[in-house]
């Protein structure tokens, strides 16, 4: 095949690899595009937590040598300003970093020589790249010209958690027009430079968010399949796929990436599902692709055509990707080949590579030491969104500390997750030390019994502050201020972390994904659908424990159950896993515990 057919097909195509590193926390993945998108890799950065940003700006401009111009909150929408401006700075860097690799040599070792030794197997640029080290003389040349010509940088994505929008009041108190915390974070996106990048929305429909993308041209078509930036939503199911595509739709604007994550076997926030597994989840979008691209696509050019604006006979491209729990590269090919996934999502196990995350060395050392048990589906979350959690963490001394001294709860300086109003109209966050003793104190009044008063309490005092917990990583890493006295960490990641140990360089981390490393320790781990199922089985059980005082919850709870056989009789069906023992073995096991929850439900029925 000759070079200039081969060039028309690699511009064509997608990113360089087949995997995504995913939004961790607030801080864990702040910088990741610095560090690994001039390796074709794409990464998640949450803007949400703009005094995080505004830290990693002055970082960075001491980091070029360049003036630091801060940007007060006295200003007027300083928030967006703040992301809008890091994302520029970011941005910069990544382009500068790109300059600097086309301007660099083919030599053993280099960061262009990384660039494609590191990608997949079945990677075009890859073959040419390996008859580029066996070629001589002129030919050498020219297939060095045609790779740099094809370097391609991963996209600089960034993610908005929906539920963090919180009002933000004017000088008069009341809240400034578009200027929520989701809100003015989008349009701090919108504003920067970024092209061929993507924003992630997850954790549900926000009304008031995506009726504001109506008013932001940047993401506009230019054309078929084309736009500067993109719109991916996060989903946990088909059906929330549906309708927030939908609502989009209906105002002219393309979801171009639904992102499948596990509700379950993930890091950060859980959202269960009611018993739906990942595989029959994958297996409704696979057999539904085309409906939920056509359906949407009609409503797409209808709300385009009421607006006076081009219409488009074929539709957009909708790409699919999944995440959560993977950890192998058999699982990672089961998902793209199966099931058609575009890309796939890898965290957890990022968490363990510097050159791809910023953790600082304390967490480090504790995430590669963690055990199954180390990791808890906790309440952590103010929230009362369930919340994986790694226990051991500073921030967990801390708040045992400030428990065991008399003073539990938080100073509450970011207000992002200030939700609660049940002791004021102005709302404050659980995690705060205020609510938590006005609540405390509150429950001391309600004649309940000792162990139920000690039940509701720990609820209570589960709660804590992750503004801070899950910014302070890249604080300490980078030796930057960001709360003075408040140095506690806090770290999400998911069980996955449990089969990992060792501290990679981000070669290893690509090589395990594609199969030419194994960096598995020798904890025994299941299929990924099998540590889910199992993570499914034990909050089914963990809630029937509270049939006794919530009777409503056992027709929800039967309902749950069968659609967990459901899910168990799908995998039977999957030819590929059939031949696996320990899989079919786990299925038998998992079909036993459900039916004992099914037998307790009958039970407390009786009675």
């Amino acid at each position: 095949m000759s070079l200039t057919h081969i060039d028309s097909t690699v511009t064509l195509s997608s990113t360089p690899h087949t995997f995504h590193i995913p939004v961790m926390g607030l801080a864990f993945t702040i910088d990741s595009p610095i560090k690994v998108a001039r390796f074709g890799i794409s990464s998640v950065m949450s803007i949400i937590e703009d005094r995080l940003i505004e830290m990693m700006r002055k970082r960075y401009y001491e980091f070029l040598n360049e003036n630091y111009q801060p940007i007060s909150t006295h200003e007027h929408d300083y928030r967006a300003k703040r992301i809008t401006d890091y994302l520029n700075l970011v941005n910069r860097i990544v382009k500068d970093q790109m300059e600097k690799l086309r301007a660099s040599e083919f030599k053993s070792g280099s960061e262009l020589s990384r660039y494609f030794e590191m990608l997949p197997p079945l990677s075009t640029l890859k073959t040419i790249y390996y008859r580029m080290l066996q070629s001589e003389g002129e030919d050498k040349k020219s297939l060095q010209n045609f790779l740099k010509r094809h370097l391609r940088p991963g996209s600089i994505d960034v993610n908005i958690m929906t539920k963090l929008d919180g009002n933000t009041s004017g000088n008069k108190g009341v809240p400034a027009e578009h200027g929520s915390d989701a809100v003015a974070a989008l349009r701090g996106y919108a504003q920067s430079g970024l092209t061929d990048s993507a924003i992630i929305f997850s954790a549900g429909l926000n009304p008031r968010l995506f009726n504001y993308l109506e008013m932001l041209p940047q993401f506009e078509s230019k054309g078929p399949g084309e736009f500067d930036k993109r719109i991916i939503i996060k989903v946990s199911d088909y059906r929330s796929a549906l309708i927030q595509g939908k609502y989009l739709a209906k105002k002219g604007i393309w979801v171009s990436e639904f992102r499948i994550e596990s509700g379950l076997n993930c890091g950060g926030h859980a959202f269960a599902t009611d018993g739906f597994l990942m595989g029959p989840i994958l297996e409704e979008f696979k057999t539904k692709r085309s409906e939920l691209i056509s359906s949407l696509h009609e409503m797409y050019n209808s709300a385009r055509a009421a607006k006076g604006k081009e219409i488009y006979e074929t539709p957009h491209p909708i790409k699919l990707s999944a995440q959560g729990g993977i950890g192998t590269a058999e699982e990672d090919c089961f998902l793209r080949t199966h099931y058609g996934i575009d890309s796939t999502g890898w965290g957890t196990p990022f968490l363990l590579c510097p050159e791809a995350t910023t953790v600082d060395e304390k967490t480090l050392a504790l995430l590669s030491g963690a055990s199954q048990d180390d990791v808890i589906l906790s309440n952590n979350s103010p929230l009362g969104v369930r919340f994986h959690y790694l226990k051991g963490t500073t921030s967990e001394a801390e708040k045992l500390n400030r428990i065991a001294s008399g003073k539990p709860g938080s100073p509450c300086t970011e207000k992002h997750l200030a939700f609660n109003t049940e002791f004021s109209d102005t709302p404050i966050c659980t995690a705060s030390h205020k609510y938590q003793t006005l609540k405390v104190n509150q429950l001391q009044t309600l004649n309940l019994t000792e162990a139920e008063l000690k039940r509701q309490t720990e609820l209570v005092y589960d709660k804590e502050c992750l503004c801070v917990g899950l910014s302070n990583s890249a604080s300490i890493e980078y030796k930057q201020p960001f709360l003075k006295k408040l140095p506690s960490v806090t770290i999400c990641p998911g069980p996955n972390i449990a089969y990992f140990s060792k501290i990679t360089t981000l070669k290893e981390m690509t090589d395990h994904i594609y199969g030419r490393l194994d960096l598995l320790n020798t904890t025994e781990r299941p299929h990924m659908f099998i540590n889910e199922l199992h993570l499914y089985i034990n909050y089914l059980e963990e809630k029937t424990k509270e049939v006794e005082q919530d009777t409503k919850f056992i027709s929800y709870g039967q309902k749950f159950a069968n659609t967990l056989m459901d899910g168990i009789a799908y995998y039977k069906s999957l030819a590929g896993l059939q031949d696996d023992f320990s899989f079919q073995r786990a299925l038998a096991e998992g079909v036993q515990q459900i039916k004992g929850l099914l037998r307790c439900f009958a039970v407390e029925v009786q009675v």
